[in-house]
C-alpha cells in the first residue's frame, strides 16, 4: 500500500533507518497494540507509539486523573484532574498523531472481558501498577497466544522484559508463581516513584514493541532489564522457562481465567473470629476518643509525618517496629495507622503474632481519616 505525502514527511527519519522502511512502517499502520495502565509508564509509552504510526493503539484504564498523577503522568495537564485517564489520553494522543486509531476501554482490563479483549491485539503492554493486573494480563496474554510487554517501577528502580511463552519463552510466573500478600510490596503511593524513571521505562516498553512488530534485533524475551536511575546503574538478568509454571509449564494448571486467579492473597494468620485486624475509620476515632488508654501506633516514615499527623501518635516506622515492641504497652487497645491501610494491616497482623492481640489496623489510613474525619488533613 502506498504511503502519503504526510506520512512521508511524518515518518522519513524513522523509515531510512535500516530494517524499517516502508514495508516496516507499513507493518506498524497494520499493527494492534493494546496499553493497559495509562499512568507513569503507559503515558510515555502511548506517545512513542502513536507518534511511530502504530496502526491501533488501545487504551485501558478505570481510573480518574488525580494531582499526585501529575509529576510523572505526562499526559496530562493540569486541568485534566477529575477526567478520565483514558478519555484525557486519548484526546491529547489524537492531536499528537490523528492518522493513530484510538480504541478507548473505560473499564479497564478485569478477568470478564479480558480475553475478549487481548484476542483483538498484536501484543500488550502491561503498564499496571498492581499484582492482580499483573497476573491477569500475563495469563490472559498467554492464553491468547500474544507477548505481553512488561514494565514496572519501585522507587529509583525499574524493570522491563518481554513475556510469551508460545514462543517458548518464560512468564510472568516463571519467575513468581502465585501472587503474593498485598502486604508484602508497598504501592507507589506508600513507598514514592521517581517520575523521571516512569518515562525511561515506558519508553522501553514501547521500544520492545516496535521492535517485536518489526522483527527487528533481539527482543527482551527471556531477558529482565534492570534500572537503577540513582546510582545509573543497569543489569540484564537471564530468564529461564519454568516447567513447574502453573501457565505455561509442562502440566499447567491455569487453562482459563478464572476470577478468583486474581484477587490479592489474603494474610489474616493471626485474625480471630469477632477480632477482625482491620477497623473501620470512623469506629476508630470514636474508640480512641472513648478510650484514653488506646494507642495510636503511626507506623509512616519521617517524611511523611511531616506532611500530616494525628493527634498524640506514638511514631514508629515500619521497618522499626519488630526492634521497638517493647515500647508498646501489653493489654491496651493499640490502633495502627499509615497511609492507606497496607502498611499498617502487615503491622497489626505482626504484633498480634507477638502477643498483642488487641491490635487492629485503620482501614484507609490517613487517606479515609481526611476525608471522614478531619479534612484539613492534606491527602499526599
Amino acid at each position: 500500500m502506498g504511503t502519503s505525502v504526510e506520512d512521508n514527511r511524518r515518518y522519513r527519519r524513522q523509515v531510512i533507518l535500516p530494517g524499517v522502511g516502508p514495508m516496516g512502517q507499513e507493518k506498524l499502520r497494520r499493527a494492534r497494540v493494546l496499553i493497559v495502565g495509562m499512568g507513569g509508564l503507559g503515558c510515555p509509552a502511548a506517545q512513542y507509539l502513536a507518534a511511530a504510526g502504530i496502526g491501533t493503539l488501545g487504551l485501558a484504564d478505570h481510573d480518574e486523573v488525580s494531582p499526585t498523577n501529575l509529576h510523572r503522568q505526562i499526559l496530562y495537564p493540569d486541568h485534566s484532574v477529575g477526567t478520565a485517564k483514558v478519555a484525557s489520553s486519548a484526546r491529547h494522543l489524537r492531536e499528537l498523531n490523528p492518522s493513530t486509531t484510538l480504541v478507548e476501554h473505560k473499564d479497564g482490563i478485569t478477568p470478564g472481558n479480558a480475553m475478549d479483549i487481548l484476542s483483538g491485539y498484536d501484543l500488550v503492554l502491561d503498564c499496571t501498577d498492581n499484582f492482580p493486573a499483573r497476573y491477569l494480563l500475563n495469563d490472559a496474554a498467554a492464553l491468547c497466544r500474544i507477548p505481553c510487554i512488561h514494565g514496572s517501577i519501585f522507587q529509583y528502580e525499574g524493570q522491563v522484559t518481554l513475556f510469551h511463552p508460545a514462543a517458548g519463552f518464560p512468564c510472568y510466573r516463571c519467575l513468581f508463581p502465585e501472587m503474593p500478600s498485598p502486604e508484602a510490596v508497598p504501592n507507589c503511593a506508600e513507598a514514592g516513584v521517581f517520575g523521571s524513571l516512569c518515562g525511561i521505562i515506558g519508553s522501553w516498553q514501547a521500544n520492545e514493541a516496535i521492535k517485536w512488530i518489526l522483527r527487528l534485533g533481539e527482543p527482551l524475551a527471556g531477558r529482565l532489564k534492570v534500572i537503577d536511575s540513582r546510582e545509573g546503574r543497569d543489569q540484564l538478568l537471564q530468564l529461564q522457562r519454568n516447567p513447574e509454571c502453573p501457565l505455561c509449564g509442562d502440566n499447567p494448571r491455569i487453562t482459563e481465567i478464572n476470577p478468583a486467579e486474581y484477587r490479592f492473597a489474603e494474610c489474616r494468620p493471626a485474625e480471630a473470629a469477632g477480632n477482625p485486624v482491620d477497623i473501620d475509620v470512623v469506629e476508630a476515632a470514636a474508640l480512641l476518643e472513648e478510650d484514653p488508654s488506646a494507642v495510636l501506633l503511626d507506623v509512616r516514615e519521617p517524611h511523611e509525618l511531616a506532611i500530616c499527623s494525628i493527634g498524640q501518635s506514638l511514631d514508629i516506622p515500619l521497618g522499626e517496629l519488630p526492634g521497638r515492641v517493647s515500647e508498646l504497652p501489653p493489654g491496651q487497645r493499640i490502633l495502627v495507622i499509615c497511609q492507606h491501610g497496607h502498611r499498617s494491616r502487615n503491622a497489626a497482623i505482626m504484633l498480634r503474632e507477638r502477643g498483642f492481640a488487641n491490635a487492629r489496623s485503620i482501614a484507609g489510613g490517613i487517606v479515609e481519616w481526611s476525608r471522614q474525619i478531619d479534612g484539613s488533613l492534606p491527602m499526599y
